[in-house]
């Protein structure tokens, strides 16, 4: 008989921070929403079971590019195979996990008999031993590794799903079309932390990746740190404990949902990805969770109303949600916690002027963002005066709100005359990791310091 350790299912709390104040005729109204998910234990209430005495409780895949390019030069292979294993070694005992190697085909190379391997000392060994095979050749087609990875995730069975990928050159051997056509078919199956090694793969691609299927994005410049990185990829993996949380907005007859955006700890525009899930109200994806805090900043478009009346703006719930396809249901579908949006209608001037200091901490954070990507654009393209305006203010930005580090990474790109003014000067030569860094980095966002 399986023994079964307890399970815990975080406990969810949702914060609303806003002014609700509007003058006469306002319309729009902006909240800060932080959810904050603690005490969980174990997957979407499934019980963690020790290496061998059942199916895995949640599932990872690793995908290793093995395309000709990873041995050029040799370390980037060898250093995708001494994190692969570091990352094998963090899989806790119960979860399952598979590898899977990329070029322009995919294929399994451990276990390699389209499931997941149960965790185990056993189970690592052989898959360790597996790695020691691989070898670079071919080219480079994304989208059938994510497709394979779907496939071995969606038929285990398990509620957290998870994948890490790391490639090191440019998506050549697929169309565009066919890479969105796959991260279409594996957007809600699971999630993907995305990760380019060197300096030859292309930023764009690769955060679309992990954005599509609400990971994270980064670079690892030098393949000698690849296993630290990877280490902490699987930690924060193996950390998860519920999947297929969503973020449920409900608004009253007569208003609209401008936009959801998920600001911290990094910015994802949400507001595409909204399904219908009652006459006034839509579902936005927020992955899998484990004791964690993540901010949400919603614009709502209410009727006008007259000073003295008061309404509900809008309702946020965090739902657990039934995953698609075949993989049942962790949780039926429930609240987790709740936050309510308030308007006033008001003549106090100062009142209905005034901006809550969360509002615009955040709405600065997805400023800075957009003017990183917009200033490196503006630098590719030889726009010298708009590279420096956009990246100048970046600067600024920065600085007031206390994000030191982007504020280092952006000191690599542009000299800075006076960070206060955002007077900088284009840096005549700059590193291309150092470029890449700042561009994966951009999104990244610090909280408001009390």
């Amino acid at each position: 008989m399986a023994h079964f350790t307890k399970s815990r299912v975080p406990r969810f709390c949702a914060e609303v921070y806003q002014n609700p104040y509007l003058p006469e005729g306002g319309r729009e109204v902006h909240a800060i929403v932080t959810v904050t998910a603690t005490g969980g234990g174990t997957t979407g209430g499934r019980p963690v079971r020790p290496a061998g005495t059942g199916g895995p409780d949640a599932g990872v895949v690793i995908m290793v590019d093995c395309s000709g390019s990873m041995d050029r030069p040799p370390e980037k292979l060898r250093g995708a195979r001494e994190a692969t294993a570091a990352a094998i070694d963090t899989v806790r005992d119960g979860a399952g996990f598979a590898v899977v190697a990329g070029n322009h085909r995919a294929a399994e190379i451990f276990p390699g008999d389209g499931k997941l391997a149960v965790a185990g000392a056993a189970t690592r060994a052989r898959a360790k031993e597996a790695l020691r095979k691989l070898s670079a050749g071919g080219g480079t087609a994304i989208g059938t590794w994510l497709r394979l990875t779907g496939r071995l995730l969606s038929g285990a069975g398990v509620g957290v799903r998870h994948a890490v990928l790391l490639t090191d050159g440019r998506n050549e051997h697929e169309s565009p079309q066919e890479l969105r056509a796959a991260l279409d078919a594996c957007a809600g199956s699971f999630t993907c932390d995305a990760r380019g090694v060197g300096t030859d793969w292309e930023v764009k691609e690769v955060t679309r990746i992990a954005s599509a299927l609400l990971g994270t994005a980064d670079i690892v410049a030098d393949p000698a740190h690849l296993a630290a990185d990877f280490t902490r990829l699987m930690e924060k993996a193996m950390g998860k404990e519920i999947a297929d949380v969503t973020l449920r907005l409900w608004t009253p007859l007569g208003a609209e949902t401008v936009f959801v955006r998920q600001v911290a700890p990094a910015v994802a525009d949400l507001t595409g990805r909204r399904r219908d899930s009652g006459p006034r109200s839509g579902d936005y994806p927020t992955g899998s969770w484990g004791d964690e805090s993540r901010d949400y900043h919603l614009c709502l478009r209410v009727p006008a109303a007259a000073v003295g009346q008061e309404m509900l703006a809008g309702r946020v719930s965090l739902i657990i949600s039934a995953p698609d396809g075949p993989a049942p249901s962790a949780t039926p579908p429930r609240r987790l916690a709740q936050g309510l949006v308030r308007a006033v209608w008001t003549d106090d001037v100062t009142a209905s002027t005034s901006i809550d200091p969360q509002v615009a901490h955040y709405t600065g954070q997805a400023e800075l963002a957009y003017l990183i990507q917009q200033g490196l654009d503006a630098r590719k393209s030889g726009d010298t005066d708009g590279a420096t305006a956009k990246l100048g203010r970046a600067v600024q930005l920065a600085g007031a709100s206390g994000n030191e580090e982007t504020a280092k990474l952006l000191a690599k790109v542009v000299d800075v005359v006076d960070a206060a003014t955002g007077t900088v000067r284009l840096k005549a030569k700059v590193a291309e990791a150092d470029e890449m860094t700042l561009e994966t980095r951009s999104t990244k966002t610090v909280r408001m310091k009390n």
